[in-house]
This record gives C-alpha cells, sequence and structure tokens, in this order.
C-alpha cells in the first residue's frame, strides 16, 4: 500500500530535468500569444478607450471598473513574467480568466468564440509555462499507463 502512495506523488522520471531547447522555444510562444493579448486589452482598459468602454456596458458593467481590471491585469502580468512568480501569475490568471468565462455566460455570448476564448488564453498560458518550466513539470508530471 506505501508503495502506490509513494508513487502517486514520485515525480515522473526526468521531469524535473532542463527543458529541451525546443519545449521552451515553445513555451515561450505559447506564453507570449497571450501575453501580447491581454497586455493589450490591458493597455485598453487603462486608457478608456471607445472599444473597452462598449465592450463593457455591453457585458453590463458600468465602464468606471476598467482601470481597477485594467490595473489587476498588469498586476497578474508582472506576477506571470518573473519565473519566481510565474505560478503564482498563472493562478491570478486562472481566476480572472474564470470571471470572463462567468461574465460570457451570464451574457449567453456563443460558446467557441466568446465563453471559451478565456479558456484557450488560461491553457495558453500553464501550457508555456508547464514547456519551460522544470518545477512545474515536476508538479504536474505527464505520465505514460
Amino acid at each position: 500500500m506505501q508503495n502506490v502512495a509513494l508513487a502517486a506523488v514520485t515525480p515522473a522520471p526526468n521531469s524535473s530535468a532542463s527543458p529541451s531547447r525546443a519545449a521552451k522555444i515553445g513555451g515561450y510562444i505559447l506564453s507570449g500569444l497571450p501575453v501580447a493579448f491581454l497586455l493589450m486589452d490591458a493597455t485598453m482598459k487603462l486608457a478608456a478607450s471607445q472599444p473597452a468602454v462598449e465592450g463593457t456596458r455591453k457585458l453590463g458593467y458600468d465602464p468606471a471598473v476598467l482601470l481597477p481590471l485594467g490595473v489587476t491585469q498588469l498586476v497578474c502580468l508582472i506576477v506571470y513574467l518573473f519565473p519566481r512568480t510565474s505560478v503564482l501569475g498563472a493562478i491570478l490568471w486562472t481566476g480572472y480568466l474564470g470571471g470572463a468565462v462567468a461574465t460570457h455566460v451570464r451574457m449567453g455570448d456563443p460558446w467557441l468564440s466568446h465563453i471559451l476564448f478565456p479558456v484557450y488564453l488560461g491553457v495558453m498560458l500553464w501550457l508555456g509555462l508547464w514547456l519551460r518550466s522544470p518545477a512545474l513539470r515536476a508538479v504536474v508530471p505527464l505520465r505514460h499507463g
């Protein structure tokens, strides 16, 4: 019985090994795409651009939330971009993006283009981080069988 419990928490072989060059590049690309989008989104919120104001109203929120949301996004981005705090940043983004999913569900928006879009971003953030982080690979190993 002890062997079963140990097997459940023992990292997979090579899970803490340094990722290959291809994995690192892929990880940076997978992370970079949502980071670029989220930086643009935060900038539009902080600038209170017309599309951000209109989109916020359409979702049923007062445009006064744009500044706090933009600041929240920037904080999440900064935390995500520093290697020592990147996992915390991914956790923070997961919560933020979960709120976006809930908002789109409440509005009755289309699933593939609106409701699942924040999920796509979250998956790319986490997968990119997993590809380039030996520590995360050790905690969340992929196993065969």
